[in-house]
């Protein structure tokens, strides 16, 4: 932090020199820098990073379109960006590591951050968000830079953001409206991306605003004829009006989709599979940890939300028990509302599910800012009750000391490295203990013309022995009831 142009003591500015633009400190050195060699092995086939960089913009080629024929110039760059928090409790480490967050979740949606500023106060300006005297050196700092576009830390009002809009004369946005934009980017399935549009129109819809004849009546005037009399519909609620039938559609469609993901849910209750959620702080290493256990192939990348949909893949304990796992949306602090709500279904895979791997970011300088922002969501959907494993993942790069202290802290916790393997064997001996395991014990004598029992009992429960003899296969397994009781038939009778 250095101090800043403006003469009073308030306000601090976050100086960015390094040479290939900010890189913040909230993206922390990647758990898996990829690579063709040994980490393609348990990453799988990363095929949406080549999709997603086939085309990328590039800062310094000119794009410039000019002919005496056409009047039309154009430019493709980066958005310039400057940022702008409030800092209203807390240490100043922690309003720095907030807008170091907002500098990166910048950088993941495309633009270019150029300078930081942070303000202390009590509490947000009600008109202008930092007070009408600061909006004014923002304005000059904007000018120095050549920015055109100013990010918030925080969620604005729509009066808000008109009136400092006016003051700075570029666009202004705010946390969520950066964070939907990356959304937007990044979803991929249909159901992810009808829950992002969903939550941009909930975003949208009070911050319309019309302008000149935008505001003239749509209909009514006293000469038009039937059904045209009366004061009439301005275009602004049109547009409302539009967008809230668009909301509407969007959440039956949301519904439906919602139907399917519950039938395989149900399906996988009925067959006494347990599901196992990986939930946790975006970047936090997640994917990387899902590839790591299962060889899915999810996508990797050093950036905030890299991965949208959620991925359900088959894995098994080292005991033999097969057992489903879920990789979530990730999530950040001061989640936007828009999205806790239009992600709802796809959250409530944590809910639903019987054990939770909570992953965290030990290299992070407040992984336990993180562990806090995650359980507020993990609250707000409903999944209190799940039995939570915390994995300190990226132990590789972390402070032994932090770790320490975060292990002392989580007493159920445990220190893994998904790019190392560090910790791999001794966590999934954990799932393996916390899963629920059936609850009827039972031993049978099954003939090999029932195979399909033997075959269910591996699948569906666990075996504790297993032997093949001249009558059949003996079986000492622990099973659900309904299977015990087709499989209690060829118990072997007690000795009289």
């Amino acid at each position: 932090m250095t101090s800043s142009s403006s003469p009073s003591q308030d306000t601090t500015r976050l100086a960015h020199t390094y040479p290939e633009g900010l890189r913040a400190d909230a993206l922390m050195e990647e758990d898996v820098a990829w690579s063709n060699g040994n980490d393609g092995a348990w990453d799988g086939d990363q095929f949406d990073r080549s999709e997603r960089a086939a085309l990328r913009r590039v800062v310094g080629l000119s794009t410039e379109l000019e002919d005496v024929t056409e009047v039309e110039y154009r430019q493709l760059r980066l958005e310039r960006v400057v940022l702008v928090g409030v800092w209203t409790s807390g240490t100043a480490q922690d309003a720095e590591n907030s807008l170091a967050e907002l500098a990166a979740l910048a950088e993941t949606a495309g633009a270019l951050v150029l300078d930081g500023v942070i303000q202390r106060r009590d509490k947000p300006d009600a008109a202008t968000y930092i007070g009408s005297g600061k909006a004014e050196e923002l304005r000059d700092i904007v000018h120095e830079t050549g920015a055109d576009t100013v990010i918030c830390d925080g969620e604005l009002s729509p009066g808000q953001l008109i009136q400092l809009e006016d003051v700075v004369k570029v666009k202004v946005i705010d946390r969520t409206a950066l964070i939907l934009d990356i959304f937007a980017q990044h979803a991929k399935s249909r159901e992810g991306k009808a829950q992002v549009a969903l939550a941009q129109m909930q975003y949208m819809l009070p911050r319309l605003r019309g302008w000149g004849q935008s505001l003239s009546r749509q209909m009514g005037g006293g000469r038009g004829g039937l059904a045209t009399r009366g004061p009439g519909e301005t275009k602004i609620e049109t547009d409302r009006r539009r967008i809230r039938e668009k909301m509407a559609k969007m959440r039956r469609e949301i519904a439906e989709m919602k139907t399917g993901r519950e039938i395989k849910r149900q399906e996988r209750r009925r067959n006494k599979v347990p599901s196992v959620a990986i939930a946790g702080y975006t970047n936090a290493g997640k994917s990387s940890l899902l590839n790591r256990l299962t060889g899915a192939g999810v996508l990797v990348e050093n950036a905030l939300f890299a991965t949208l949909d959620p991925t359900v893949r088959r894995a098994e304990t080292p005991s033999g028990r097969l057992y489903t796992l879920a990789d979530t949306v990730g999530f950040v602090r001061h989640l936007p509302h828009h999205l806790v709500e239009a992600f709802r279904s796809t959250m409530e895979e944590v809910g639903d599910s019987d054990l939770i791997l909570h992953v965290v970011d030990g290299s992070h300088p407040a992984p336990e800012e993180q562990l806090a922002a995650v359980r507020e969501v993990i609250r707000d959907v409903g999944a209190t009750g799940v039995p939570e494993i915390v994995v300190i993942n990226k132990a590789d790069l972390a402070d032994p000391l932090v770790l320490q202290r975060l292990m002392r802290v989580e007493k159920h916790s445990i220190a893994v490295s998904a790019r190392t393997g560090a910790g791999i064997e001794e966590l999934l001996a954990l799932i393996d203990n916390e899963l629920p395991r059936p609850s009827v014990e039972i031993e049978a004598l099954v003939p090999y013309t029932h195979g399909k029992l033997v075959a269910r009992a591996h699948d569906e429960g666990e075996i504790l022995s297993e032997e093949h003899t001249a009558d059949g296969t003996l079986l000492k397994v622990r099973v659900h009831e309904e299977l015990a009781a087709e499989l209690t038939p060829y118990a072997p009778a007690p000795l009289a």
